[in-house]
């Protein structure tokens, strides 16, 4: 039983620098601008003011601000993702404990 309770507070602790690492690694490989992509109505494409809240809030602040993003699901972070372009998708890749760790964008 003690062995379960180091093991799991490693893992919460481990899940609680994600998020201050995350801002310094992240690399953008493939940046597409929404402007010239042609998606109506979308007047924000990317939200870095919400690394680091909880996803339920981001969706929230999401939606408020642009309420034809209707498809924002959760992603855990490392998780394997469709490339196609969606101009009413926002993901919102997590950690464990459903922390933003990467900048929101329309994808």
């Amino acid at each position: 039983m003690e062995k379960l309770t180091v093991v799991v507070a490693f893992l919460l602790l481990t899940s609680l620098f994600q998020p201050l690492t995350a801002r310094n690694l992240e690399i953008d490989v493939f940046q597409l601008d929404v402007s010239q992509s042609g998606c109506p109505g979308v007047t924000k494409d990317t939200w870095p003011e919400l690394l680091g809240v909880p996803a339920k809030l981001a969706r929230e602040t999401i939606q408020k601000e642009n309420p034809r993003l209707t498809n924002i699901p959760n992603v855990l972070n490392g998780s394997p993702v469709t490339e196609d372009f969606r101009c009413d998708r926002v993901r919102l890749f997590v950690n464990v404990l459903d922390f933003v760790v990467q900048t929101p964008r329309v994808t």
